[in-house]
């Protein structure tokens, strides 16, 4: 990356603090969508009911906290005039499909903390899930090289 430093700085600020945006933002689909709506699982469902609720719960208290402090910190980059929208959106995208591929790996299979559903063949959901998470990853790689690009020039 061929920019001046602060630049550089504003840049890796900007992918930073949507990186942790996009985290939060998936957490929550997961959370809202997964553990709520359909109630495939829980956070942690190698214990009791009430304990899967409650992980269900710090989850979406890490998830919020995350939004938060990035969204904070993008409107601070953004006040400045240093928010670099090229670097951040690929930030986000690379947040989404991280933990989404966190989340299918360590969690649902090294772990074994909870499975996407219970019931049925986990299989083509875990490859479903993952693949999403790997889409998301390419999107942010690809919106990465290009901010990198334009930085450039």
């Amino acid at each position: 990356m061929n920019l001046p430093t602060s630049s550089r700085d504003d840049a890796r600020r900007s992918l930073w603090a949507a990186v942790l945006v996009g985290i939060g933002v998936m957490a929550g689909v997961d959370e809202i969508v997964f553990h709520q709506l359909l109630q495939w699982h829980h956070f942690f469902d190698r214990a009791t009911p009430t304990i899967g609720i409650i992980s269900d719960g710090v989850l979406h208290a890490v998830e919020l906290l995350a939004i938060v402090i990035g969204v904070f910190l993008l409107i601070d980059l953004s006040q400045r005039k240093r928010l670099a929208i090229s670097w951040a959106w690929a930030g986000f995208f690379c947040g989404m499909g991280g933990f989404q591929l966190f989340d299918g790996i360590v969690n649902h299979k090294l772990l074994r903390l909870h499975q996407i559903r219970y019931e049925v063949e986990p299989f083509i959901y875990d490859l479903s899930w993952n693949f999403a998470a790997l889409v998301l990853l390419l999107v942010g790689g690809w919106l990465y090289r290009r901010a990198k690009r334009m930085g450039r020039g």
